[in-house]
């Protein structure tokens, strides 16, 4: 059932991340054209900011599939030492923590939406983009990290229970560094 709901996951995540990739493309691709129209004397305006919203969005959207695609860095001198079980319990633990953490900041991300729906805020730019327009795909992105990072959290937990410790390895541990100290 676990392993069911993590692919389940991943699946979605890879959707997720091949549109956040795909409005990348066309970021880069609107900055490129401005930097050609600079050459010519004029220019769009505004790339600067429409990018750095840019990399907002695709940093709250995308660790979502860093996560399931174990791509988050981790320190792992203690959790390679040690056998199966205790290598769970430090990837349980280390789920739990993110899990908060990401949580955390989900939480404290809406006030700073909120105020600038209520306010009306704008950026203070020549764009004047309505800052809402921007804040609320961003929390959007940090409440999906903070789902699937707690159902990702909640599977592993499962997992250990289940005395499965191996297969939580698989959607929570951290082959990658282990690959390069063998």
């Amino acid at each position: 059932m676990e392993r069911k709901m993590i692919e389940g996951l991943r699946t979605l995540n890879k959707g997720v991340a091949m549109i956040v990739g795909f409005g990348l493309l066309a970021c880069a691709a609107f900055v490129l054209a401005d930097i050609i129209l600079r050459r010519f004397g004029t220019s769009f305006g505004g790339t600067e900011e429409i990018a750095g919203y840019a990399m907002a969005l695709a940093t709250s959207w995308g660790m979502s599939y860093a996560l399931l695609e174990l791509g988050h860095v981790r320190i792992d001198l203690l959790r390679s030492r040690f056998q199966s079980f205790a290598r769970a319990l430090f990837d349980v633990f280390s789920m739990i923590v993110m899990s908060g953490v990401v949580i955390t900041i989900a939480v404290k991300a809406w006030p700073v939406v909120e105020r600038s729906l209520t306010n009306g805020s704008r950026a203070n730019t020549p764009l004047e983009t309505p800052l809402a327009w921007v804040q609320l795909p961003w929390f959007a992105g940090w409440v999906w990290f903070a789902i699937m990072s707690t159902l990702t959290t909640l599977a592993a937990l499962s997992l250990l229970l289940k005395k499965r410790h191996e297969e939580t390895e698989n959607f929570v541990g951290a082959f990658a560094e282990q690959e390069t100290l063998q």
